[in-house]
């Protein structure tokens, strides 16, 4: 498990390198353009997290098993750190290429709208001190805070915001930006990945040293 912790850092560091050092520079965004690949990666993890959050809701709602609350809350929490990843790099982006900080398109105006679900989320698990109803209720918001998925993923093909489709069929990168890309997409994951699994354990570490587990 720390071998893997120490392999991890050493692979961000790679891709840190493989970002600046071996990635083209646009030749019309500039080095700006090098925030694409984790602006990119992390709203991959942060969708996909909150999507395995709700499917161990739901599990938590029909098997009523602790653990699956414990998943769930963990990757609602790598889910808001990676979300608020992208809130964050996306002005950086958009300033040189929009002339502002911030826009209320849809697509950003949606995925914040994700983010404030997920801090809703921290301030319900806090308000209760049963753990039956703190665990039932967050399960709830968490499969209600689903229905914004959908539209974060389509907002710019349904309203044609002015957020750019990053990538499709007609994407021309060269093959350095691809596998730049991919590399980040799997370092990112495997980060977010390893961050839950220590965010679990950590947890129920918590949870027997309390005698509740």
């Amino acid at each position: 498990y720390k071998f893997f912790g120490f392999a991890l850092a050493v692979l961000v560091v790679v891709d840190l390198f493989v970002i600046f050092g071996y990635a083209p520079t646009d030749a019309d965004q500039g080095l700006v353009q090098k925030i694409f690949y984790w602006h990119v990666a992390s709203a991959f993890v942060a969708l996909s997290s909150f999507f395995l959050a709700v499917i161990f809701s739901a599990l938590y709602l029909i098997k009523k098993k602790v653990n699956f609350d414990l998943w769930a809350m963990s990757l609602v929490e790598i889910s808001f750190v990676f979300c608020s990843i992208v809130l964050l790099t996306g002005p950086i982006w958009a300033k040189p290429m929009w002339g502002v900080w911030w826009t209320w398109e849809p697509r950003l105006t949606s995925t914040l709208f994700l983010w404030l679900i997920l801090m809703s989320y921290f301030i319900l698990r806090g308000s209760f001190t049963d753990p039956n109803k703190k665990r039932t209720y967050c399960s709830a918001l968490t499969i209600f805070g689903f229905l914004d998925i959908p539209i974060i993923v389509f907002a710019v093909k349904l309203w044609r915001g002015a957020h750019p489709i990053v990538l499709n069929k007609k994407s021309n990168l060269p093959p350095e930006m691809w596998f730049t890309f991919f590399f980040t997409i799997i370092t990112v994951f495997l980060l977010a990945a390893f961050l839950a699994v220590t965010r679990v354990r950590l947890e129920k570490k918590i949870m027997q040293e309390r005698g509740v587990l």
